[in-house]
């Protein structure tokens, strides 16, 4: 045991199991806000007022993860720990049911509020995880402000018929995604048929390489790589891949695609101007 993880024990049994709310929690907005986890990072980004937001966590600086990496960027970044966060003095930190439970635990107990949020699933759920954040960073306003913005950018994107070109989602290890995604209902709401329910997806959600090459589909989506090799990644460099994406359109999912923030409403857009330019080809 470090020396700082002893004296963190120790403050963390004098303060009891309960927890006290600090002042600046109790009394109105926390003035102090840490995100530990991609994902609240990205809300928090969005809505915490000028020197609300004292650190995010450090993998929301990284371009092929985060969809807001250049503002991250300007932030302290934090690894999760309990001792790099508490020394912070924040007064309320966000993080997810997955988040680091000892972490989270310790933190509780040294009396700073800690708020685990649940991801989203589905589009519809972004303007309620925007009301969720804005009141809890009390920035309510400007979160209603960014639901109409999305609101009325996802309304312009109309679902066409989802009987269009066949498309299918295709990551590392050969995993793909089906319905209940959002993944699928942007596909889906782009005029894309998502055909990895039709070629027999394993319990895992893994699909063979070679049932993906027999489907045929229209657009392989890919995640985009990562710095470095892995042998997870290799099987999407395969020849037969590539060559199945020669004849049709590769399309590379990016950071937009995560965590259904708001920002999802420009991968939407990409997936539409996709279809488009497959369905004039000759």
């Amino acid at each position: 045991m470090t020396a700082l993880r002893a004296l963190l024990l120790g403050l963390a049994l004098a303060a009891g199991p309960s927890g006290a709310q600090t002042p600046a929690t109790a009394g109105g907005a926390p003035a102090r806000v840490v995100s530990m986890n991609l994902c609240t990072d990205q809300f928090a980004l969005m809505l915490a007022a000028p020197s609300q937001l004292v650190s995010v966590s450090h993998i929301s600086a990284n371009p092929v993860s985060s969809p807001m990496a250049e503002e991250a960027a300007r932030y302290p970044l934090n690894h999760g720990s309990a001792e790099e966060i508490f020394l912070l003095r924040p007064d309320l930190v966000l993080a997810d049911p997955w988040s680091d439970p000892a972490a989270v635990s310790m933190l509780r107990r040294l009396g700073v509020e800690v708020v685990q949020v649940e991801g989203v699933r589905q589009l519809s759920d972004i303007p309620d995880r925007l009301r969720r954040f804005g009141a809890l960073m009390g920035r309510e306003a400007e979160a209603e402000s960014l639901i109409r913005r999305f609101e009325t950018d996802l309304a312009a994107l109309a679902a066409p018929d989802p009987n269009g070109p066949r498309a299918i989602i295709y990551f590392p290890n050969g995993y793909s995604l089906g319905e209940g995604s959002m993944a699928h209902e942007l596909l889906t709401r782009a005029g894309f048929r998502n055909i990895a329910t039709e070629i027999a997806p394993s319990a895992t959600g893994q699909i063979a390489l070679e049932l993906l090459v027999m489907a045929a589909p229209d657009l392989v989506i890919r995640d985009r790589p990562y710095p470095g090799a892995s042998q997870a990644e290799a099987m999407l460099d395969h020849p037969a891949l590539q060559a199945l994406i020669a004849t049709g359109a590769g399309h590379e999912s990016g950071p937009d695609w995560a965590c259904g923030t708001p920002r999802v409403v420009a991968a939407l857009r990409a997936l539409v101007e996709m279809r488009e330019r497959l369905e004039a080809a000759p």
